[in-house]
């Protein structure tokens, strides 16, 4: 093993052990979350495992993604705007996206295009009105999220070590770089941009 493999190997050991530790729930998260770059996992209670219709494991990550600026902003803001401040936008979060997706029934969620004034790029879809705030509600009660913040001066791409946890837990919401991912989940995000490729302004 080459000294870059044997970094990559142990960042991503120390990345395991830390996503596998203390998790916050997601209202409480902002008092634990440091603005660093670093990797998070998103993890559900048996209820939301439940409503996304996916067998229980509950010790197992939803998802796991990066943050290459600050896990503040890209985690907690971007995903699941728990900043006051902040406007939740399923348009600009692919995790956003694949629970809209999944809960689409359960939820009664309907996509449109992210920019109604612009209507295009249909896969990277938004929610009709109403429809962040009862995601955004469903995502505060039911998951929680762990972090691991990134070592300063890593000489391994941050990328590399979030592939590489991704494929040790093959989180079931992950599309990217998964050698598990969910074939119903990529089946229900096309249904989900069909959707929006079909809406019309209102006259």
């Amino acid at each position: 093993m080459s000294a870059v493999d044997r970094s990559l190997h142990d960042l991503a050991s120390a990345a395991v052990d830390a996503l596998t530790g203390e998790r916050w729930a997601i209202t409480d998260a902002a008092q634990h979350v440091p603005k660093r770059p670093g990797l998070y996992a998103i993890y559900g209670d048996a209820q939301a495992w439940r409503d996304l219709q996916l067998e229980s494991a509950l010790d197992s990550a939803l998802y796991v993604g990066k943050a290459e600026e600050s896990l503040i902003s890209r985690d907690l803001n971007g995903h699941f705007a728990t900043n006051p401040n902040s406007t939740p936008r399923t348009g600009g979060s692919t995790v956003r996206r694949s629970f809209a997706a999944l809960l689409r029934e359960s939820l009664d969620l309907h996509a449109v295009p992210r920019n109604l004034a612009k209507p295009e790029r249909f896969a990277n879809y938004g929610l009709a009105d109403g429809g962040d705030a009862c995601l955004n509600e469903w995502m505060h009660a039911r998951l929680t999220l762990a972090v691991w913040p990134a070592l300063a001066g890593m000489a391994v791409p941050l990328g590399d070590v979030e592939t590489a946890v991704i494929v040790r837990f093959t989180p079931p919401i992950n599309l990217d770089k998964n050698p598990g991912k969910l074939a119903r989940l990529s089946a229900a995000r096309s249904e989900m941009a069909a959707e929006a490729a079909t809406w019309r302004p209102e006259s």
